[in-house]
């Protein structure tokens, strides 16, 4: 999983990398985009360390980290990671996801999931993607669900919110026997 690029003529996924430091500040500037994840990224100082601990769990082959830029105003939009990486069973999470709200609902995030799928299934190979998220998330439940994932279920106080909450956490799959059918979803979604 090296120089991992993934693209097409609305967006490119590229490894993070430290001169995304500005970009990234100027994308993650909206508290907006907080509420539901486990960091918050509204000062310079957090997205140098978020930029750190990316690189550096890269580095290790826990985590992949891509920024997202939008191909018609080349722009930085956001960024997502391939994590809980396992080859020896074939199987990742997608996940992290955040985006600039001026990208929320438009086709942005299909066509970055879509990217990714095609990388999971159709060059690493893999058996098994998972995708999870908060049980308040409402609009990313709805996201995942609209792109073909099956709801595997609920993990009962899972995680520990930073306003110190807890969590339920919606699981979601795609294996490889789903991955034609959910790729034919996409492809009409997309065109």
């Amino acid at each position: 999983m090296d120089n991992i690029i993934l693209e097409n003529d609305f967006v490119q996924l590229r490894p993070i990398e430290r001169t995304d430091i500005e970009a990234i500040t100027v994308a993650a500037n909206d508290a907006r985009i907080w509420t539901h994840m486990s960091v918050t990224l509204l000062d310079h100082t957090a997205v140098e360390n978020y930029v750190e601990k990316a690189i550096e769990e890269r580095e290790k082959g826990i985590s992949y980290m891509f920024v997202i830029c939008e191909k018609a105003s080349g722009k930085l939009v956001g960024c997502t990671s391939f994590l809980d990486i396992s080859l020896s069973h074939q199987r990742l999470e997608i996940g992290s996801t955040w985006y600039h709200p001026s990208v929320w609902r438009t086709a942005i995030n299909t066509n970055c999931k879509f990217l990714l799928l095609q990388h999971c299934f159709e060059s690493l190979q893999l058996n098994r993607v998972q995708i999870k998220t908060g049980h308040e998330n409402e609009r990313s439940q709805q996201a995942i669900e609209r792109i073909g994932a099956q709801k595997e279920g609920i993990l009962r106080n899972h995680m520990i919110k930073k306003d110190g909450t807890i969590r339920h956490t919606v699981m979601y799959s795609i294996v490889l026997e789903d991955w034609q059918q959910v790729k034919a979803r996409f492809v009409d979604q997309l065109l």
